[in-house]
Order: C-alpha cells, then structure tokens, then sequence
C-alpha cells in the first residue's frame, strides 16, 4: 500500500513537472515569436524607404566624416557653394526620385535636367566631384552621388547656422537625366501658391512643410533674370518702396544679361544665415518672387508665416521634416540604380 501510494505521488509530481514544462516552452515559444515580430516592425520602420540610418557604417565608416570634412574646406574657400548644395536637395530629389539625375550630363540624344532654364543659376557642381573623389580615395565604388548630394546639403545647412537634420542614406544613382520632365515635378516661382502646395503634397509634403521649405530663400541671391518682371515695364505696386529702390539699382537692365554678375541678395539683413528673417521680410513686403508674395498673403499659408516669423524653433522643427520627406522621396535602393563611377555620367556597362 505504502509503495501504491508513493507510486501515485511519484506520477502526480512527474505530471505536474511535465505541466510545467510545457507551459514553459509556449511561454519561450510566443517570447521568442514576439521578439522577431517586434524586431521586424522596428527594422521594417526604419527602412520604410529602403534607406537606414548610417547606411555605411561597415562598408565605408569614415563616409559621413570624409563629406563633412570637404563640405566644411570647401565652405571656407567658396561661401555660396552651401545655397547650391542646399538648392540641389530640391532639384533633384522633387524630380521623380533622390537618384542624383540632376548630375549626370546630357548625351547626344537627351538634354539633361541641369542644363534647362528651369535650372537656371544651378552652380558649384565641380565641388561635388571633388567631394566624390575623396570619398572613393577611402571606399572605392561604394558610396552613391545621390547621397553625397544628400549629405553635403545636409551639412551645408549647419554651415549656413540651420539645424542638424540626421539623414538616411542607402541611395543608388539612377542613369538617365531628362530635362522634358522637370515642368511635371517642380513648381516655378511664378506658379500660383495652389500649384506650389499642389507639387509638394505629392511628394508628402504638408502646408507647414512647404512654407518652411521656401525659408530656404532665407539665404543665397536671385539673378536680375528673375525679378526685371516686377520691375519693368512697372514697378510691381506691391513691393516695399524703400526695397524698391534697392531692386532697381542691382538690376538696372529691363533685359539682363543671363551671364552677368547681376544678382539681388535674397535677405539683406542675414545674406549668409538660414533663419527666420526671411518670413519677416515676406510679411514687409520685401520678397523678391513672386512666389514670395504669394507665401505671406494666401490665406492657406499665411498663417504658418506669422508662427515662423516669430519662432524660429518652429521654422527648424517644420524645415527638418520637410528636407527629411524631401530626400526620401522614392529612392533607388538595393540592387535598383548603380553607383556611379564619376556623379556626371553613367557607369559604362560592356
């Protein structure tokens, strides 16, 4: 009797033990599917786009550091060679895809996208190549010139006193530039603010983020070729008389040579520096495009003006989304697109 019984007990404990390990195991089990499943929405988060942040931390460390360092050089050397670098960020990557078509150099058959009026004023691309070069000195066909493009306008922003914007990268260069595309894709100073909100809203680009966009207009110049329209044959009787004044005597010429050195600077008080005293000058009048009045008296935008005019942690926090949605827009990635050998043409594929 005594060994029924410890038999029984013994039975009753292994069964017990047999429970518990089985509870284990499908807690492990459900643990371990949970973890894979949240592993895989945080990557799936982080790559949406197919980009991540510091694509290059195994194949090429130094990248980041190396354009950085050139953007800085050539900064000191060259002053407005970070306006064209911030410029190049919105003419290419608001032209179908962040894929560095806006370099490449037109062929026998193709103009390219550089190369058209609406590129007008579009400079500096020498530098590029010179950030290039010394990129590939470290890691020779590894790095895209669409994300050199990307990061050297990211670090040209802080060298002009904007915020620092972390920028994914993972780019892969595309191989044609079409210039008879450009009037779908990128709107004109001229175009009225509906078009302009229109563009951006297609690429995911809020009202806010439009109008922190154009405080890119903040810094840099605009040629006399752009403005002679609200000069002559009258003076547009919109503008600030006192800038008036201003505008005429920079552009002297109702017909501007497109090759002379006529230029009127975007924001007289901050020339050099991205910030907020671009939306006060608007507010006064004082924008030099078209698309400047429009921005500080439509009835969708005007709001955001007054908040930037005042805030300029505001202006940052709405630009740093808008630059961000911007170089995401539809990037070649993975074993899409190349990367190019040199960033004005194609590789040469035998």
């Amino acid at each position: 009797m005594i060994e029924q019984e410890h038999h029984l007990i013994s039975n009753h404990c292994y069964t017990q033990r047999a429970k518990m390990a089985l509870k284990a195991l499908i807690f492990f089990a459900f643990f371990s599917l949970t973890a894979i499943v949240a592993l895989a929405d945080t990557e799936s988060t982080e790559s949406d786009s197919g980009l991540i942040l510091n694509f290059y931390k195994d194949s090429c460390p130094q990248a980041e550091d190396i354009i950085k360092e050139q953007v800085m050089l050539l900064y000191k050397r060259h002053k407005n060679t970070a306006f064209s670098w911030l410029r190049n960020i919105f003419h290419d990557c608001g032209v179908e895809s962040c894929d560095a078509s806006l370099l490449l150099d037109s062929t026998r058959r193709t103009l390219s996208e550089k190369e058209t009026d609406r590129s007008f004023g579009l400079r500096n691309f020498r530098y590029l190549e010179t950030i290039k070069e010394a990129v590939e000195r470290e890691c020779p066909g590894v790095v895209s010139c669409a994300d050199i493009l990307v990061l050297s306008g990211r670090d040209g922003i802080v060298s002009l006193g904007g915020p620092h914007i972390p920028l994914k990268t993972g780019r892969r260069d595309g191989r044609k530039s079409r210039a008879d595309i450009l009037e779908q894709y990128l709107p004109d100073h001229n175009e009225s603010m509906s078009v302009v909100l229109e563009r951006f809203k297609n690429i995911g680009i809020d009202t806010p983020g439009v109008v922190a966009l154009l405080g890119s207009h903040s810094v840099g110049r605009t040629h006399c070729v752009k403005l002679v329209h609200r000069l002559y044959p009258e003076v547009d009787p919109v503008l600030d008389p006192g800038h008036v004044e201003h505008m005429l005597h920079k552009c002297p010429d109702s017909i501007p040579d497109p090759k002379a050195v006529q230029y009127v600077r975007n924001d007289r008080g901050t020339p050099m520096k991205l910030d907020n005293n671009y939306y006060r000058n608007i507010l006064d009048n004082k924008g030099l495009l078209i698309v400047d009045h429009q921005l500080a008296n439509d009835k969708r935008t005007k709001p955001y003006v007054k908040k930037m005019a005042k805030n300029q942690d505001y202006f940052f926090k709405h630009f740093g989304r808008a630059i961000t949605t911007l170089t995401e827009n539809n990037p070649l990635t993975g074993t899409k697109g190349e990367i190019r050998k040199q960033c004005n043409v194609a590789n040469k594929h035998h």
